[in-house]
């Protein structure tokens, strides 16, 4: 891993922490706009995030929605394949655990449930991935248009089955009857952490495990170095005799997985069912916490808790200041085009 001198260091605390003021400045010129004094929206903003432990659990079940995406994210650009599926893989591990939760009798304990809901979050999501992994190594396809063809079709097939009967829609009572799937059974459900008062659920020790396992694999196993030689260079990873082929195809094959494992935890946290739109866009807020984190797990796990943050606290912010909730998108965006410029800048630079 490569070690920041201090002078980099300081040209990077600069850099980065003037994109966060530019940030903040337009965010302060929303408020003003809006008609709200700063200091009230910034008490709304902050008793958002970490006010309530309701709050704060909401921003914390967030974080790790956008944390699995970008760990996958993180492992798939390490071979040097770029992941811009994961709403439509996100989708694909929804309807899974949808269909296998539903499958499961009413009495089935949590212990045997929720893993295999993850499970199959994780099968249908990796087999999506597969589609493009596959016509990227055999066929030499651009794995950034299939992945991304792929995120409308994955969504298209969520509308599909929540309004068929025959397949995930819930018995139709009345004309009221909303195409969503069923209630998920207790068993199938994820269990809160256990902190008082927050709705936490075990999706974010998931999302905390899977990024300390792929730390530990890119980094300190055999594996990760023959990934970090694909990423680097095929032709050359070619000639070494590593199977360039295998490692892409499971690269991806597990940035898809995770995504599904997100996406059956959508599914199986409150309100336990599967619906049209459930993804909220969280596969393509993933891929800029992937983007953002260049690689680096420990910027995604920072990255998407501060997304996760901003995004609990932007609903506080339209209740308690009457500044509407998307201008922390607005903050968000403008954030993400200051960093993106400074990571271009100095590529340009050569630093």
């Amino acid at each position: 891993m490569e070690r920041l001198s201090p002078q980099r260091f300081t040209r990077d605390l600069v850099v980065y922490g003037g994109a966060v003021g530019a940030a903040l400045i337009v965010g302060l010129g929303l408020v003003l706009g809006g008609g709200a004094s700063p200091a009230k929206a910034a008490d709304a903003l902050w008793e958002g995030m970490f006010g309530t432990p309701y709050a704060f659990g909401s921003a914390l079940n967030m974080a790790a929605v956008l944390a699995l995406i970008g760990t996958g994210f993180t492992v798939a650009h390490r071979a040097g394949l770029v992941n811009v599926g994961g709403e439509g893989q996100l989708a694909l591990g929804g309807i899974a655990a949808a269909a296998v939760g539903l499958w499961l009798p009413a009495g089935a304990p949590a212990a045997v449930g929720v893993p295999l809901v993850l499970g199959a979050g994780f099968v249908a999501g990796a087999a999506w991935a597969g589609i493009a992994a596959g016509l990227r190594v055999w066929r030499g396809t651009s794995e950034v248009i299939t992945t991304l063809l792929l995120n409308f079709v994955g969504l298209g097939l969520v509308t599909l089955v929540v309004h068929e009967a025959g397949l995930l829609r819930q018995p139709i009572t009345s004309s009221e009857t909303l195409p969503q799937s069923a209630p998920l059974p207790e068993g199938a459900r994820l269990p809160l952490l256990g902190i008082e008062g927050s709705p936490a659920t075990v999706v974010v020790a998931v999302a905390a495990v899977a990024a300390v396992l792929t730390a530990i694999v890119l980094r300190r196993t055999a594996t990760g170095a023959r990934l970090t030689a694909v990423g680097l260079s095929e032709a050359a990873s070619a000639r070494l005799g590593l199977g360039v082929h295998r490692l892409r195809f499971g690269a991806l094959a597990v940035a898809g997985g995770l995504a599904g494992v997100a996406g059956a935890g959508l599914v199986a946290t409150v309100p336990y069912v599967l619906a049209e739109h459930f993804t909220s866009g969280y596969g393509f807020a993933g891929l800029v916490v992937g983007l953002l984190a260049r690689g680096s797990l420990t910027a995604v796990a920072g990255i998407s808790l501060a997304f996760g943050l901003l995004a609990s606290g932007g609903i506080n912010l339209q209740l308690a200041a009457s500044v509407p909730a998307s201008s922390i998108q607005v903050v968000q965006s403008v954030l993400i085009i200051f960093v993106a410029g400074a990571v271009l800048l100095r590529k340009e630079n050569g630093r």
